[in-house]
């Protein structure tokens, strides 16, 4: 979510807020393409969709970081997989640059629990241990390497432990750059008959910006060189960090998210900057209001549309939902996953690790709060639960 500095911006965030904004409105069952008599989804804000994010079924389902629950995350493999399986966006790209000025796509830049670089002894000696975000981290950062360098790592699944069908998959995928993801892009929506949507994140762009890449000038001149920077394109930007939303505000014209962790929380740029405001400040009425200022959407944590008790359970919905509809932003929250330690305790089934519960349930439960899609690691299961919700 960005712009160019062009005719695309004129109207600024209004208009891109009325694009993606028409993302909940009446998308019925036609849009879904679901059997039977669908009543519409979205219908609580009005009817009618146009174009851009407006012609995407609500609720939307978003692959996360791909078809992540069956394919090691941002490889080629699992973004795929993630079109194959019915998501409408694709999350391709947690963006972090290497040492050469390439954007390349990884969970973070901390890459010993995605790759199998700690398997190459040529890199051995580029372990180390650094303060990102204030946490102390050691591995191997993207940041020390040259691009040439990372393709000759392989991916590897980051959760093994509840994933160990997908280790079947490690080292068949090298690291795609985000400008390889921008060009698959195109040719998956030639081949596919329709637009393919990707939802990429700047991820630790202060952190980045601080070691001389900053990431939102490489991430808009990308953009603009395959004509993907205006208020139509098939591309949404989110970031933790709500000061690079407001640069991407300037630079591109996408729509724009921004992501929001724990109520306790701080955005690391608020931290940096000394701003005092925490999560559960930015989804007050007048924080929304300020986010509905440069950016059309949110993605909050599942936790901040129902919050859990001691025991893990559901209690009752806050009113973010209603109060950002209000301010005029969609809700695009993360992340629903089958695996029985990611879903609330009450739809738990047994205890293994690797097991899937109740994952329906726990689906049409967040559904019914009147979100506008979700990311979700099993696109497959996302899409057959907004098909049971939508059609009642």
């Amino acid at each position: 979510m960005g712009t160019q500095e062009s005719d695309e911006r004129a109207g600024g965030g209004t208009g891109r807020r009325a694009l993606l904004g028409a993302a909940v409105l009446g998308a019925g069952g036609a849009v879904l393409g679901l059997p039977g008599t669908a009543r519409a989804a979205g219908t609580r804000h009005g009817g009618g969709h146009g174009g851009g994010v407006g012609s995407l079924p609500v609720p939307t389902v978003i692959g996360h970081r791909g078809a992540s629950g069956y394919r090691p995350e941002h490889t080629f493999g699992s973004y795929e997989l993630a079109l194959d399986l019915g998501a409408d966006i694709v999350e391709a790209g947690d963006l972090v640059p290497t040492k050469d000025g390439h954007l390349v796509c990884r969970h973070e830049p901390e890459i010993g629990g995605t790759t199998d670089v700690a398997d190459h002894r040529e890199f051995a000696d580029r372990k180390r241990t650094k303060l990102l975000d204030g946490v102390s981290t050691t591995g191997w950062f993207t940041e020390d390497f040259t691009l040439a360098e990372l393709k000759t790592l392989r991916a590897t699944e980051r959760i093994p432990a509840n994933r160990p069908h997908n280790t079947l998959y490690d080292g068949r995928w090298e690291i795609p750059t985000f400008e390889e993801v921008l060009r698959w892009q195109n040719e998956q929506t030639r081949r596919r008959g329709k637009q393919v949507w990707i939802y990429p994140e700047l991820k630790h762009p202060t952190y980045f910006r601080k070691l001389g890449l900053g990431t939102e000038e490489r991430l808009a001149r990308l953009l603009r060189k395959y004509g993907k920077d205006r208020k139509n394109s098939p591309v949404i930007i989110q970031s933790f960090e709500p000061t690079s939303i407001q640069r991407m505000n300037k630079l591109v014209g996408n729509p724009l998210a921004v992501l929001l962790s724990g109520s306790n929380s701080r955005p690391w740029d608020f931290v940096e900057t000394g701003d005092p405001r925490t999560t559960a400040d930015l989804v007050t009425p007048k924080g929304l209001k300020e986010i509905a200022s440069y950016a059309q959407g949110i993605g909050p944590t599942l936790d901040l549309i129902i919050p859990k008790d001691s025991a893990g359970r559901l209690t009752e919905p806050t009113t973010l939902v209603r109060d950002a509809h209000r301010a005029g932003l969609i809700l695009h929250p993360y992340t629903m996953r089958n695996e029985n330690p990611f879903l609330p305790a009450e739809f738990r089934q047994g205890s293994a690790p690797d097991a899937y519960g109740d994952v329906f349930g726990a689906f049409r439960t967040y559904f019914a709060t009147g979100i506008d899609g979700v990311f979700t690691d099993n696109p497959d299961t996302g899409v057959l639960a907004r098909e049971d919700f939508v059609n009642g």
